[in-house]
């Protein structure tokens, strides 16, 4: 490995820096968009349950604030609930955009890469083809060892360059579509929590 970068170039160690991040990135995003961890599936029912029973007790907000994701969500619908409809479902879009904000984390870093690499790939192929132009003229033909190492670091740090990009590119494209699918799941669960308590209560005031 070292001997590849080395023959690559200066350029091999940003290349490098960039697939580690990657790698690091992706792993991370894959840990914290877990659907159950984000948006766990029996959670507005148990919600109801509590409600319908009224069991819903300040511990148990309290339990779902210090979570991430839909949690964090319905602990704050639920605390301003007592308010009305207008104060809970604006709780609600406000901790929803800090829940999309933690979700998109690293994104941008994701995608600047899959632009980046390739670039930092074609500047040392560019480095690279100048090394040779530079022994043709001082040298000729004659000094294909010369020659030789000129076109491998062109050629290795395009290829490292394609390497890091195309992995970079393809997961920020899976983990865009990922949160895409997790904030529409929020969205409708979120809604359904509100219309369920306050359409409840619209009902007992009209009965009265």
């Amino acid at each position: 490995m070292l001997s590849f970068i080395q023959t690559g170039g200066f350029f091999m160690w940003p290349l490098l820096a960039c697939s580690i991040l990657t790698l690091a990135i992706i792993l991370e995003r894959f840990w914290t968009l877990r659907k159950n961890s984000v948006a766990p599936k029996g959670l507005l029912s148990d919600v109801m349950m509590r409600l319908r029973d009224d069991k819903m007790t300040l511990d148990y907000i309290r339990g779902m604030q210090s979570k991430t994701g839909l949690a964090s969500i319905f602990a704050a619908g639920l605390v301003s609930s007592k308010h009305g409809r207008g104060a809970m479902k604006e709780s609600v879009q406000e901790a929803a955009s800090h829940v999309i904000h933690e979700l998109e984390r690293f994104m941008n870093t994701l995608g600047t890469i899959a632009a980046i690499s390739p670039l930092l790939g074609l500047l040392g192929t560019v480095v690279g083809m100048i090394k040779v132009f530079a022994v043709l003229m001082e040298n000729g033909a004659g000094n294909t060892a010369l020659l030789a190492g000129g076109i491998s670091e062109a050629l290795l740090t395009t290829a490292a360059g394609l390497g890091v990009a195309i992995p970079a590119l393809i997961f920020h494209r899976f983990f865009s579509r990922r949160i895409d699918e997790l904030v529409v799941t929020m969205e409708q669960q979120s809604t359904k929590l509100v219309d369920a308590i306050h359409g409840d209560r619209e009902k007992a005031g009209v009965a009265q």
